[in-house]
């Protein structure tokens, strides 16, 4: 039997069935998501747009083509969420406005409503990379405008959508060479799969055994992912991310607010894209919606609000998104009879305490502080008959402290302020004392290490008779700001002849993400250079904190 149209009716039973099939694999979605940096869920994140969009389908009482995918469009757009969410809700988007005059869909239709979403997917995306969600976008199209010029028949159409579908999803791991590496198809190609293989059993009114994935299959795939990405990611350093924090924010055009400003999408991208990357910007008229992945959240929001009335608002630390699974990685490891858990941020820090004999490490420190929960977790996790907390930073102390008490095992605290005193306390560590003598021993010398840190200024303010310029270099020297400077070289050196005395023997240097080997061997040469001590010893090592350009200890 030929179908020769789609009626409300039956868009309405397959953007239901879309929605059922998504939800229930998007826990499957998810586990195929190996990207060195988790961007969210992808899985979560369509099943949550494509949920939003059904249920606005479900609330339309019109029956006409145009209405239904308009209420589809505009309620993916308000629960679009992570970059797959917005690219899901650029397709129907495109969908939208390919139908928005039609009361039905005949095959032509159907297969130039899928050929304009793809359209509209390619231009909300800054810089299109195949081997993704578009790449499948874009061939089931392809396979379905070539079905529509063989056939009236919509059912065979959609057959052919969800063929191509499936045919470019098996591509993309030799588009895409962190795919190929783990050895899994893309996880939004795959979500998009599932909607479309959804459209095709809600406009067939039958479920299409065909297109089904078994529980082996799924079990083999998802197994590969875990393994094959959780090997990846931990190799990579957490200092690779350029822009850490995955931003998204929606702007209520319509709404007034002072000295708005008028609103040119093309301008508001050009504008964001200057801000970071991963950047989608889309917009119906009435909303915009941005996810970015930018180093300055605030600066999103405050040029957001200049065009309208921001609403739903959302920040994800991909640093330590990425930290959490280094550290997932790092609990398999043996557990041990005495525990030394150290807090820090920066591959290269991680590793220094490792190699000095810390067996687990919990990511944190100035901007990111772990709760009494996370340390206690980490106490747990070690297996350990006692532990020693070093917390190295005083806004995490009291925290330590309360884990402290609330752990089964004897729990001692080092009162460690930086990662300079938590080195140094280290190597006063005896696996053979007891938890009080480590404490006595590590804490001894610590007030002989003088730590500096060098950041950016974020505005201008007075504090200690120090002048502060916004953007300018900060030296701090044991918490108090000491040096204020618009160059880093220069700020750096200034901090450290602070901090020199006739005592002092050992200059150790940590770079961080911000700064570079080149940057710290410039530091150490001006610094022999204006001083009169040719027996001073320097180190430098690459910490890969964020944050502080350089960690500086003298001792």
């Amino acid at each position: 039997m030929v179908l020769t149209e789609i009626t409300g009716q039956q868009f309405k039973d397959m953007v239901r069935s879309a929605s059922h099939r998504l939800s229930k694999n998007a826990e499957f979605v998810d586990k195929l998501n190996v990207f060195p940096v988790p961007d969210g869920d992808t899985g979560t994140n369509m099943n949550l747009t494509v949920t939003s969009g059904a249920k606005a389908v479900n609330e339309c009482d019109s029956d006409r083509i145009g209405d239904l995918t308009e209420a589809l469009s505009k309620g993916m757009l308000m629960g679009a969420r992570g970059n797959s969410g917005v690219i899901t809700s650029q397709l129907f988007r495109g969908f939208y406005k390919a139908t928005e005059d039609l009361d039905t869909l005949t095959a032509t239709d159907l297969a130039t409503a899928f050929s304009n979403g793809v359209a509209s997917a390619y231009k909300a995306v800054m810089k299109p990379v195949e081997g993704t969600i578009l790449t499948v976008a874009r061939v089931a199209a392809e396979s379905g405008k070539n079905k529509a010029a063989e056939t009236d028949d919509v059912s065979e159409v959609m057959r052919a959508v969800v063929d191509g579908a499936r045919k470019a999803l098996k591509t993309t791991p030799d588009l895409l060479p962190v795919l190929k590496q783990v050895g899994v198809v893309d996880s939004g190609g795959q979500g998009l799969v599932f909607i479309y293989q959804g459209f095709l059993e809600g406009l067939l009114g039958e479920k299409d055994n065909e297109y089904q994935l078994d529980d082996t299959e799924m079990d083999e795939l998802i197994n590969a992912a875990h393994h094959q990405a959780e090997s990846a990611q931990v190799q990579l350093a957490t200092s690779d991310i350029k822009n850490g924090y995955c931003t998204e924010i929606m702007v209520d055009l319509a709404a007034d607010v002072p000295d708005k400003k008028k609103f040119d999408l093309d301008e508001f991208r050009k504008h964001l894209s200057e801000l970071g990357d991963s950047l989608l910007a889309v917009s119906d008229g009435e909303v915009a919606k941005v996810h970015v992945h930018t180093e300055h959240p605030a600066e999103v929001f405050t040029y957001g609000k200049q065009f309208g009335k921001l609403g739903k608002i959302k920040i994800d630390n991909m640093r330590i998104q990425h930290e959490t699974i280094v550290e997932n990685h790092d609990e398999q490891e043996e557990a041990v009879d005495f525990a030394v858990i150290a807090v820090a941020s920066g591959h290269g820090i991680r590793e220094l305490f490792k190699s000095e004999g810390v067996n687990r490490i919990i990511s944190g420190g100035q901007t990111m502080n772990p709760s009494t929960q996370d340390i206690l977790d980490a106490i747990k996790k070690s297996g350990a008959k006692k532990a020693i907390i070093l917390p190295n930073n005083g806004n995490i102390v009291m925290a330590a402290k309360q884990a402290a008490e609330l752990a089964d095992i004897p729990v001692g605290i080092v009162p460690t302020k930086t990662i300079s005193q938590g080195l140094t306390a280290m190597l006063s560590f005896d696996p053979d004392a007891d938890v009080d003598e480590n404490v006595e021993a590590m804490s001894e010398d610590l007030d002989t290490v003088k730590s500096g840190e060098v950041t950016k200024a974020i505005r201008d303010t007075e504090i200690d008779d120090i002048q502060v310029h916004k953007d300018d270099f900060l030296g701090i020297i044991d918490g108090k700001i000491a040096v204020d400077n618009p160059d880093l070289i220069n700020t750096t050196v200034e901090m450290i002849q602070k901090m020199l005395d006739e005592d002092s023997e050992i200059i150790t240097v940590m770079y961080g993400s911000d700064a570079t080997k080149k940057d710290a061997e410039a530091v150490i040469e001006k610094i022999k250079a204006v001083s009169d001590d040719d027996d001073l010893e320097f180190e430098v090592h690459d910490g890969g904190q964020p944050v502080y350009y350089f960690l500086v200890s003298v001792e």
